[in-house]
């Protein structure tokens, strides 16, 4: 079957679909939640938040397309974003952490990520929750166990 009749049967008959759905699920509800972080609470991002934001939120729109055209190749374009936004989430966290020794201040003057008011869920710090985000796209999107290697 061509692909362009494999794009016109129904989203419901291909199992790969349910994992491209979630993975739009979890870039959308990140990027909602960040620009509820930054709009209606005011919390200004550090700059390590605003790249991290740079890799999100073409995410949930690349794989909400994606979703609704049944376009399981979109990974090709999703996986490179979610990987480099995942590395920049894993090195604020550890810097977060202290593991990482603070050579660079991310966070400026006034409210940011790293201050104890900027946890959510009962204590967990906003840079684990963009790791996280990162890291369950990422297995999504490999778990869609495509038939061909990219």
């Amino acid at each position: 079957m061509t692909a362009a009749l494999q794009r016109q049967q129904p989203a419901v008959a291909e199992p790969r679909w349910v994992f491209l759905f979630a993975a739009w699920v979890v870039a959308l509800t990140s990027t909602l939640a960040a620009l509820f972080i930054g709009e209606v609470m005011g919390q200004i991002p550090c700059n390590l938040c605003w790249h991290q934001r740079v890799f999100m939120f073409p995410l949930a729109v690349i794989l909400g397309i994606a979703a609704i055209r049944n376009d399981f190749d979109s990974r090709i374009y999703a996986l490179p974003l979610a990987a480099i936004g995942g590395l920049i989430a894993g090195f604020h966290s550890l810097l977060y952490a202290g593991i990482i020794p603070r050579a660079i201040e991310p966070c400026g003057a006034g409210p940011s990520c790293s201050s104890a008011a900027m946890t959510i869920l009962g204590g967990v710090p906003i840079p684990y929750l963009s790791v996280a985000a990162f890291l369950i796209i990422i297995l999504l999107l490999v778990g869609m166990s495509p038939r061909r290697p990219l």
